[in-house]
């Protein structure tokens, strides 16, 4: 008894030796984004406004992540200047923008970063990497392709509005036709046709 006793204190005793000081890289959760990548340039260092559409730091993008080896998607929706980091994967979005209203064909864009946590080498240790930085096209992916064996990334919607958008005519008439009571005045003061001559018998 005696003995079970010594040994349960000598286990107890080197686990609390073990605990020690908390480690940052087992301490950090899967959605923190690390200061390295935090404090990485995203390219261009101002976004230029346009002066017909929303402001920059007021559009929201949803960008679509896929990760190849379970086939699971995700849609991030981010800010201009946010970082999300899902597992081993950080996208950064710098802005995004979407074509005036009357160009044709409409399109819509973001120019997002991807950083993955990976070693170059077998021997080598985990280390943050940039694997793609630039614009993604949702009507024109092939034109800029994130190039990963693991990750896809693509841009989904920008979401921003340009004058004249929010009264869309062909909006407020279904509305106000929805508003409309079924019986109202101006159906029944609406002119009856008009008759035409009897005919004989």
């Amino acid at each position: 008894m005696r003995r079970a006793l010594a040994l349960a204190a000598l286990a107890a005793l080197s686990l609390a030796a073990c605990k020690g000081e908390p480690d940052e890289m087992t301490e950090a959760k899967a959605t923190d984004v690390p200061k390295v990548v935090a404090s990485a340039g995203t390219g261009p260092a101002v976004a230029i406004e346009n002066k017909y559409g929303t402001p920059v730091k007021d559009r929201v993008a949803t960008i679509g992540l896929l990760n190849k080896r379970n086939n699971l998607t995700q849609d991030l929706q981010m800010k201009p200047g946010e970082s999300r980091r899902v597992g081993n994967v950080i996208v950064k979005l710098a802005t995004c923008e979407r074509s005036l209203p009357w160009e044709r064909p409409p399109e819509t864009g973001a120019f997002v970063q991807v950083f993955v946590e990976e070693r170059a080498k077998t021997s080598d240790p985990l280390a943050w990497r940039k694997v793609f930085s630039g614009w993604l096209f949702k009507n024109s992916p092939s034109l800029n392709v994130v190039e990963h064996p693991v990750y896809d990334v693509w841009v989904k919607d920008c979401a921003m509005k340009f004058p004249g958008e929010e009264e869309n005519p062909a909006d407020l008439a279904a509305a106000s036709n929805a508003a409309k009571p079924s019986g109202s005045a101006s159906a029944a003061a609406a002119p009856a046709p008009a008759a035409g001559p009897a005919e004989p018998d």
